[in-house]
């Protein structure tokens, strides 16, 4: 999964505005105490922060192409 089909999994799910904070804002343990800017800063894959995010907030992880 590239940053570009994480960013829009996470638009579809948490809405433009709240996409952007919860990203900025919300630390998940799922990604070590990371919030997802920070993971993918660290170099952690968008797929594995995307499974962080949706295993965090009880998501079913969208199965797109």
């Amino acid at each position: 999964m590239g940053l570009t089909d994480f960013w829009r999994r996470m638009r579809a799910h948490f809405g433009d505005s709240y996409a952007e904070s919860f990203a900025r804002d919300h630390v998940m343990t799922e990604l070590g105490g990371r919030t997802v800017h920070e993971a993918l800063a660290a170099g952690i894959e968008a797929k594995d922060v995307w499974r962080g995010v949706c295993a965090a907030m009880d998501l079913a992880p969208a199965k797109r192409p």
